[in-house]
Order: C-alpha cells, then structure tokens, then sequence
C-alpha cells in the first residue's frame, strides 16, 4: 500500500466504525481532520446538513474525504418517521457534501461514501460480489438513494467509492457488544431458521480496508465483508464455542419483534445477504480476520 501521509476529513468520525478510523489514520501518520454537527474544536470542522451548511474553503487541497454520518439504523422501531430520518439523514449529508466538493477549485481525488449490505436485498443464498443487482425493500431503497447522492462529485471528477459495509464486529459497540450479554450467560440463540446468511466483517479490517482505498483506486461499490460470510446458526455456535458457554436452540422473535418491530426484525435479524469483497481482494486488500473463529477470539481476547 501506498504509504504517502494524507490530509483526509472524516464524518460521523464519533461512530463506532469513524473512531477506530481515525485514530488509525491518525496513528499511520495521517492528517485527519473531523466534519462535526456541534461548535468545532481544534482539527475539526462544523457543518450543519440540515441547514445546508459547510465551510467549503475548508475543503480546499484535502487529499480524501471519508464519509460514514448517519442515523442509526438499528437503533429505534423503524416508524414512518423514522425510516424517513434515516434516509434523510444520508441522503441531505452526502447530497451536500458531494455538491460542495464538486465546486471547488481543488477538490479530494478520493470520497469513499457509505453504504450498506442491504442494497443487495433478501437473497437466500445467492452469493453476491459487487456485480450483482439491487434488491427490494426499505434497506435497498435507502442504499441505493445513498449512493445516488453522490453523484455531483463523480461528475465533477471526484473518484467516489461506495462502501456497501456488512455487520462490524466490535467489543466496543454495534450488533455483537449487544449480544455478549446473553452470550455470556449461555442465552444466546439463532433467530428464526438460523438459515439466514451473516457477511461480517472485524473492525479490524472495516478501518483497515478503508485506509487501504484511500490509495487503491478501486471506484464504484466495494463489499466491505469478510471473505467467509456464515450462516445465523453457525454464527451462535461460532461465539458460544469461543466464550464456551452453551446457548439457546432458539430465540423466539417475539421479543425483538415488541422492542423494535416486526420490520426492523424481519429485516436486520431474519433476512440477509451472502456477500463476498470481490473487488476488495482483487485489489490487494489482505485481511488481517478472515474467519469468523479467529476474529471472535481476537476481539475478546479469547
């Protein structure tokens, strides 16, 4: 990898994945410098999407911006409301920030934007690299919007990547902090068949994998997964057997279904994608986690 120091800004660097980025950008000699919503300290910028604003003089001569912001999506029951400000949420930012890059003097060579799995749809067990279809549904939708907004920068010239990110892996926060707890205390389970595909990915190698296409040149979706995506069921037996604890046959979808609602369920828990990084390999990209065991033990020093 090219190893050349950076001036790169970084959004929704507060989330679990733009934290550990930064502080690998920061750590491999990168000038890192953050978009924040909130009055900016030194080595950041504030911006206001909402609002429509953002500074674009403080953009000029950046090398790359990376852009992760947005609402969570598995954080609230998927209401109208909701739905509509987690697309927005993408959407507004990213249609600003490219519009703004697309009319400086110097703009970034580089934005790799976010995106999600999800855009491939409910697929069963077709395996999917990045020349595969969109799917249907609400996530789809939203990720197809995602990118779209992007499109000013790329014609103004702006190499965009769409990092279409699969389910991260962290101690530190995200699906698998949330289900250690009952992992520990043996209650964890497969949700629904268990048949449901899983494509992960260690932080580890999300923030690694970005770092590596500041400088890649790879444009378009990139799949930032694993190369060994698992079943649901195997994934439970998989984090059982490092924590050795037992775990439950089944856990019965009623009570995610009354926390969060039966879409956001159906959806996030019962349905997924076999999604394999293609492009990312072809590239060059080494990962450091490529099974799930292996991972799993190295995030809880197992």
């Amino acid at each position: 990898m090219n190893t050349e120091q950076k001036t790169v800004v970084v959004s929704g660097s507060s989330g679990l994945i733009g934290s550990a980025l930064v502080t690998r950008l920061a750590a491999a000699g990168h000038h890192v410098t953050s978009l924040v919503r909130r009055p900016a300290r030194a080595g950041e910028i504030r911006w206001d999407p909402a609002a429509g604003e953002l500074p674009a003089a403080d953009l000029e001569g950046v090398h790359a911006v990376i852009h992760l912001a947005g609402a969570g999506i598995g954080d609230k029951r998927w209401t109208a409301a909701r739905k509509a400000e987690i697309l927005e949420s993408r959407t507004t930012s990213t249609d600003l920030l490219a519009r703004t890059l697309a009319n400086l003097e110097r703009p970034p060579s580089v934005l790799l934007s976010g995106s999600a799995v999800g855009i491939y749809g409910a697929r069963g067990d077709e395996q999917l690299d990045e020349a595969a279809t969109t799917g249907t549904g609400f996530l789809a939708d939203l990720c197809r919007a995602w990118e779209a907004a992007t499109e000013p920068a790329a014609a103004a010239g702006v190499g965009v990547t769409h990092l279409r990110t699969g389910m991260v892996l962290s101690a530190d926060g995200g699906v698998l902090a949330k289900q250690l707890p009952l992992f520990k205390f043996g209650l964890g389970g497969r949700f629904g068949s268990g048949n449901q595909w899983q494509s992960w990915i260690s932080i580890d190698d999300e923030v690694g994998a970005i770092e590596h296409l500041l400088t890649a040149g790879l444009l378009g979706p990139v799949n930032l997964t694993a190369p060994a995506p698992v079943t649901n069921a195997e994934f439970t037996d998989v984090l059982a057997g490092v924590l050795r604890r037992p775990h439950l046959p089944l856990i019965p979808s009623i009570g995610p279904k009354t926390l969060y609602g039966a879409e956001l369920v159906e959806n996030l828990l019962l349905t997924g994608q076999r999604v394999v990084p293609t492009a990312l390999a072809e590239s060059g990209y080494v990962f450091r986690q490529p099974e799930l065991e292996g991972a799993l033990r190295q995030l809880l020093g197992r």
